[in-house]
């Protein structure tokens, strides 16, 4: 089994794509140990000592590691680790129950005025179709979470998440893209 990697325009962050379905739908996100605890991969990717954040994707999963540390040392064990992960097709996340299951609360999503719903529709309706696929190329995702008064607040996950351009990408990018299909849109901000 071959895994690629990819860099990312975060230097923290390597994206690696296992030539397989890494998730079949949406993306997981995991900031620390305790939050990769649902998967076998991400634990044992945390358990490297040097990994900060996991992420899987559709068709590949991007690993972020903290300061100081090196991807020439860290990448080998990271790809020993998707290797034999992949290889011996363990599942992606632990076997439970649905008492198991915590769903965690959206504190960082906004309450919508109801008359925006149009806008929120054609602001959603972008963000799938033009930022998604751009930013899963780089290794993470973007999740809308809310609009009020003509700004759109937008979370950042994966690679984009701590990202030293990410600013850019947001003010630059999306906030350009959505400011000419949007008029309403004012301003874009990461939360």
């Amino acid at each position: 089994m071959l895994i690629e990697t990819e860099p990312t325009p975060n230097p923290a962050t390597v994206k690696f794509l296992p030539g397989r379905v890494v998730m079949g739908a949406g993306t997981r996100d995991f900031a620390s140990p305790e939050e990769a605890e649902a998967s076998p991969l991400a634990s044992a990717l945390f358990a490297l000592g040097d990994v900060t954040g996991v992420f899987f994707g559709g068709d590949f999963i991007s690993v972020t590691v903290g300061e100081g540390s090196d991807w020439r040392d860290v990448k080998p064990d990271v790809l020993s680790i998707l290797l034999e992960h992949f290889s011996a097709n363990m599942p992606l996340f632990a076997a439970g129950s649905a008492g198991d299951i915590h769903v965690p609360a959206d504190e960082d999503a906004f309450a919508e005025n109801p008359e925006d719903a149009e806008i929120v529709d054609q602001i959603r309706e972008l963000i799938d179709t033009r930022v998604r696929p751009a930013v899963a190329n780089d290794g993470g995702d973007i999740i809308y979470r809310g609009f009020d008064k003509g700004t759109v607040y937008l979370k950042m996950q994966g690679a984009c998440a701590g990202c030293p351009s990410s600013s850019a990408t947001l003010k630059n990018g999306i906030e350009q893209l959505l400011k000419h299909y949007v008029p309403e849109v004012t301003e874009v901000r990461a939360v």
